[in-house]
C-alpha cells in the first residue's frame, strides 16, 4: 500500500505543478491579513485587557496558517469532482490499487500543499513583520498544521463523493466552516476577559479552537500547558476520524 500510496501521491501532485496558480491564490487572504490586519490587532493587544499572552503576531500567525487550512485543505474536493465528471476516478477504481492509497496519495499531496503555505507565511511574517518564536515551536505548530491538512482533506473528499454535486459542495461548507471559523477565535482569541460567557462556552465546543489554542501556545514556548496537551489530542482525533471517513466512502464507492 506504501508503493501505492507514493504512485497516486507522485501523480497528484505533478499534475498540481503543472498548474501552480491555485497555491499562489491561497496564499493571499493570508497575506491581506498579516499587512491589513495584523498592525490593528497589534493595537488592540497593547491596549485592550483580556487577551492572551504575547504578542499581536504571535497571536495572528498561528491563526492564519489554520484559516489557510480551514479554506484551503476542506475545499480540495473540488478537483475530485471534477475528475468524477470526467470519468477518472471511475478508471482508477477498476484498478487493483488500494482504496486507501486512492485516498491517502490525494490527502497527502494537500497537506504538502498546506505545509509549503504555511512556511512561506512563516517567512513573511519573521522578515517583514516582528514575529518572534523558537524554532521548536515553528517545527511543532508545523507539524500539527500537516495532521490538521490530513483531517480537512480527508473529509473534504468524503464530503464530496457523498454529495457528488458540485452545486451542494460549496454550499454545505460554507455552512459549516463560517460558524467554525467565528467560534474558533481565529481573528480575536475567544478568551473570558473578552467575551461574553455565552459565547466563550460555546467556542470550547469547537475543536478547531483548541487545536489554535496549541498553535499559539507553542509560539509563546509554552510546551507544558494543558492547551497544548488538549489542542494535540484534538487534533490526533480529528486526523483519525478523518481519513476513517475518508477511507470507508472509497471503499463505498468501489463495492
Amino acid at each position: 500500500m506504501a508503493r501505492e500510496t507514493w504512485l497516486v501521491f507522485s501523480r497528484a501532485l505533478m499534475l498540481s505543478l503543472r498548474n501552480p496558480a491555485w497555491m499562489i491564490i491561497g496564499l493571499m487572504q493570508p497575506v491581506l491579513y498579516l499587512f491589513f490586519f495584523g498592525p490593528l490587532l497589534e493595537q488592540m493587544t497593547e491596549h485592550t485587557p483580556g487577551f492572551p499572552p504575547g504578542t499581536s503576531w504571535q497571536i495572528l500567525t498561528p491563526a492564519l496558517i489554520a484559516q489557510l487550512a480551514l479554506f484551503g485543505a476542506a475545499f480540495v474536493g473540488f478537483g475530485l469532482l471534477a475528475e468524477l465528471r470526467l470519468g477518472v476516478i471511475e478508471r482508477l477504481q477498476v484498478t487493483p490499487v488500494s482504496r486507501t492509497a486512492l485516498l491517502l496519495g490525494r490527502v497527502l499531496r494537500d497537506a504538502v500543499h498546506l505545509l509549503t503555505q504555511s512556511v512561506l507565511i512563516l517567512i513573511l511574517a519573521f522578515t517583514v513583520f516582528d514575529l518572534r518564536a523558537s524554532f521548536g515551536a515553528v517545527v511543532l505548530t508545523l507539524t500539527m498544521v500537516f495532521l490538521l491538512g490530513i483531517a480537512l482533506a480527508s473529509c473534504s473528499y468524503a464530503l464530496a463523493l457523498t454529495l457528488r454535486s458540485e452545486e451542494a459542495f460549496p454550499a454545505v461548507l460554507n455552512t459549516v466552516l463560517l460558524p467554525i471559523m467565528l467560534l474558533s477565535g481565529i481573528m480575536i482569541p475567544i478568551t473570558r476577559g473578552l467575551a461574553p460567557d455565552w459565547l466563550y462556552a460555546i467556542s470550547r465546543w469547537n475543536p478547531f479552537t483548541h487545536v489554535i489554542d496549541a498553535e499559539r501556545a507553542s509560539f509563546r514556548s509554552e510546551f507544558t500547558t494543558d492547551a497544548l496537551l488538549t489542542g494535540w489530542l484534538v487534533l490526533l482525533v480529528l486526523a483519525g476520524l478523518g481519513v476513517l471517513w475518508g477511507v470507508r466512502t472509497f471503499r463505498r464507492e468501489s463495492a
